[in-house]
């Protein structure tokens, strides 16, 4: 909710105002781009990112193209009110390159820095590793589903059925994935194991639990499973 008139906000000479774009299971820098007052305003109207291109003088609809849309969730301004941190839920990459972040090459390292980040929070609060962005990824596709509920699809299906419906289903995965596994067939325990974290997803949405909040709880058990020396 922005509780500041958008023309009390601190535009450049040329109208724009920085928008740093922050995933928000994540908390990784996605992007940096540019707004100006009709570009915010469609982006607090339909609830996904529009920029001002400073190169094209033009309004820009992040993902209209590639479909890498970001769902805002939160947009905060700073104590100058000259700079806004957009909050979202991406589906997909942020960058044109196909990295998540358009933040991915490092300048300087500070070597002390990087061996105090081998710690328990490391994934929750620093670069996710490949299969924790694919999770994210998913999540974030599925609460997409969960806001338009496009016709045909199955994740729709699930939404409209409801918590029961969605609750037998992590059930029967949850079986298969056992049965999968006592039958020591490799291919058959991925395939059932798939189909267990897509439902235990569409689980999450239904109850608004983010990826975030497990790898934190996760981290913290951590310690206890390590050997002591």
């Amino acid at each position: 909710m922005i509780n500041l008139r958008l023309d009390k906000l601190k535009y450049n000479e040329k109208g724009l105002i920085p928008a740093v774009v922050q995933d928000l299971n994540t908390e990784q820098i996605l992007m940096l781009a540019y707004m100006n007052k009709e570009s915010l305003k469609k982006s607090i109207e339909s609830g996904e990112t529009w920029f001002y291109s400073r190169s094209r003088q033009k309004l820009w609809h992040k993902g209209a193209t590639s479909g890498n849309r970001q769902k805002i969730d939160e947009i905060y301004y700073d104590c100058d009110a000259d700079a806004l941190l957009v909050r979202v839920r991406p589906v997909g990459p942020a960058c044109h390159t196909g990295e998540q972040s358009c933040f991915y090459r490092k300048l300087i390292a500070n070597n002390k820095t990087n061996n105090k980040i081998k710690n328990k929070t490391k994934n929750t609060n620093e670069k996710f590793n490949e299969e924790s962005l694919l999770i994210n990824s998913l999540h974030n596709i599925i609460l997409a589903r969960k806001k338009e509920m496009p016709e045909g699809s199955y994740t729709t299906y699930l939404f409209e059925k409801g918590i029961d419906k969605i609750l037998k289903k992590v059930g029967e995965e949850a079986t298969e994935v056992i049965i999968a596994a006592k039958n020591e067939a490799k291919a058959e325990l991925i395939y059932e194991t798939a189909d267990l974290i897509y439902h235990l997803l569409v689980l999450m949405v239904e109850k608004e639990t983010t990826p975030r909040e497990i790898a934190i709880e996760l981290a913290g058990r951590l310690p206890n499973d390590l050997p002591k020396n």
